[in-house]
């Protein structure tokens, strides 16, 4: 007889730890999470300067894109947490909401509930900021269990002349880009705490684990979501060698992500009929938006080799990591204790002073001169310090598609963003690459700059589209492909259940009918703090 669950949560990512917490708060819940990566025993996950060395490891999905056309052809890499926590254990650690017009836009969509107004109280529950009493007063909390902080353990000696430089071409100085106002440049918000990692399994899940109406079963790969007349009645998952069919009592809660979540509603039957039919699976629910409306943010960088020690660099080679290190676990201090982003700025990139497009990630970390370099490999860095600027395209209006390589489970979903389809997309970061061209050659960074990156011509348009075209990156934030709404490519409605299937909910990124301004582990937080409420309330 097939064991049942009230709940169960397919993905353990940033949205599952939160599912997970907060339906299992009552004993009379009985809750099942599956995750289909191990646990976050890999101490790289935990220190925060170990960022790069989680990408292409065993936690790592490591996703690749089809060929891009309008990319030179390039495949670009899709990392994605494959642990306990998901993206949340690996990913860059900013902590940025995005700006409350891109909320109300979700509403104006037909999504009651999900105006700005309605999402700052999630985005407070989950919150435990350090700085708060500094912050803009009445948006932020300060007793959640995501535990948010302006890393102050290290600080950069470029830092400054970004804000500075950044100030000079019209992006004012700002304390909380979270707060009243997103336009402005700061430090970076950062889910860190005491120099550790907060990922949503440590803040979410670990404190709950010893919760007898809760279990956590990791490397448990979902087959397909049991459909019966249109009602999610269970979850087939194989652990091992063995398939195990396990019962929903109440309701299957889908958070494996913008990629795998609508992997696994095809698998299940759910999609695009003309899609599901070419690998064989009976389509069970006809829902055409599955796996459609994928989106995700585009950067690139800009570098500068320093004249001086300040950085990040000098700390690659094996002797200055075991200083480091040692400095990390010993004094609590020091590069080991931030992530690789130190500063943001926001802003309008046409500079008509209307809502939020354009982001720049500030790292201080210079790239070299070439740029043939494997972003995730320390081993190809450059040993000299520096800094670099991402000018980041934050709406893009190219589209893409999730859809499957096959219907074996284990298969790679087939993901197709068709980045820089649209020219604008493009024009928007040639705009952003131009500002930040202004910016170095201002003196408070100018001051710092040996050697500039490419491309080495500034006033060469062709030869900036030609780097962007080389060096362009997704920020990994997809969003989209289970979207919101009432159209007829909606996936979801307000509630977050699946259209025409009872006890179906999709809670993660890929409920965003569109893509928020700015980095997106915040949103998801809140989106499984809202979907939490929903579900006990409903």
């Amino acid at each position: 007889m097939a064991q049942s669950f009230d709940y169960i949560i397919i993905g353990a990512g940033s949205a599952g730890c939160v599912m997970a917490n907060r339906l299992s708060e009552n004993p009379e819940n009985s809750v099942l999470l599956l995750e289909a990566g191990g646990p976050d025993t890999n101490m790289n996950i935990h220190i925060p300067g170990a960022y790069l060395k989680i990408h292409k490891s065993k936690d790592d999905w490591g996703f690749w894109t089809e060929e891009q056309s309008n990319v030179l052809e390039r495949k670009i890499y899709l990392p994605r947490g494959k642990t306990l926590g998901g993206s949340s254990s690996t990913n860059a650690m900013a902590y940025v909401r995005g700006n409350a017009s891109d909320y109300d836009s979700w509403a104006s969509l037909g999504n009651s509930g999900w105006g700005f107004k309605d999402v700052l109280p999630y985005f407070k529950r989950s919150e435990n900021h350090a700085q708060a009493d500094l912050l803009d007063k009445g948006y932020h909390g300060v007793s959640g269990e995501l535990g948010v902080t302006y890393p102050a353990k290290f600080k950069s000696a470029f830092l400054e002349g970004f804000l500075t430089a950044c100030s000079a071409i019209g992006i004012p100085r700002t304390t909380d880009y979270n707060g009243t106002k997103q336009v402005g440049a700061s430090a970076v918000q950062s889910t860190i705490k005491n120099g550790k990692r907060m990922s949503g399994a440590v803040a979410f899940l670990k404190p709950v684990l010893k919760r007898p109406n809760l279990t956590a079963i990791t490397k448990a790969q979902v087959e397909k979501i049991i459909l019966k007349d249109k009602k999610a009645v269970g979850v087939q998952y194989t652990k091992g060698s063995k398939s195990i069919y396990v019962e929903a009592k109440k309701e299957v809660i889908l958070s494996a992500g913008s990629f795998q979540s609508p992997q696994l509603l095809m698998l299940s039957g759910i999609g695009d009929s003309t899609e599901l039919n070419k690998h064989g699976i009976e389509c069970l629910h006809e829902l055409e938006g599955v796996g459609k409306n994928l989106q995700d943010h585009l950067f690139f960088p800009i570098s500068g080799q320093s004249n001086t020690q300040g950085g990040v660099n000098h700390f690659i080679p094996p002797f200055q990591q075991f200083k480091a290190a040692w400095n990390y676990f010993i004094n609590k201090k020091g590069v080991f204790c931030t992530g690789p982003l130190e500063g943001m700025a926001f802003f309008d990139i046409d500079q008509k002073g209307e809502q939020v497009n354009f982001q720049f990630h500030f790292s201080p970390m210079w790239l070299g001169h070439e740029y043939g370099y494997d972003a995730y490999d320390l081993n190809g860095f450059p040993r000299s310090d520096g800094f670099t600027i991402f000018p980041t395209l934050l709406h893009p209006k190219s589209r893409g598609t999730v859809t499957l390589s096959s219907a074996d489970p284990k298969a790679e979903p087939i993901i197709q963003p068709n980045f820089l389809e649209e020219k604008e997309d493009l024009d928007q970061l040639v705009k952003g690459g131009d500002l930040v061209f202004k910016m170095m050659e201002h003196e408070a960074l100018k001051k710092h700059t040996k050697t500039k990156g490419l491309p080495h011509d500034r006033n060469n348009k062709d030869a900036l589209i030609e780097h962007i075209k080389k060096t362009v990156e997704t920020v990994y934030h997809p969003v989209g492909t289970c979207k919101m709404g009432n159209d007829d490519l909606a996936v979801v409605d307000s509630s977050l259940k699946v259209h025409g299937i009872t006890n179906l909910r999709v809670v993660d990124a890929s409920i965003m009918p569109k893509i928020v301004s700015g980095n997106t582990n915040a949103p998801v937080f809140m989106i499984a703090e809202k979907a939490a409420d929903m579900i006990l309330n409903s």
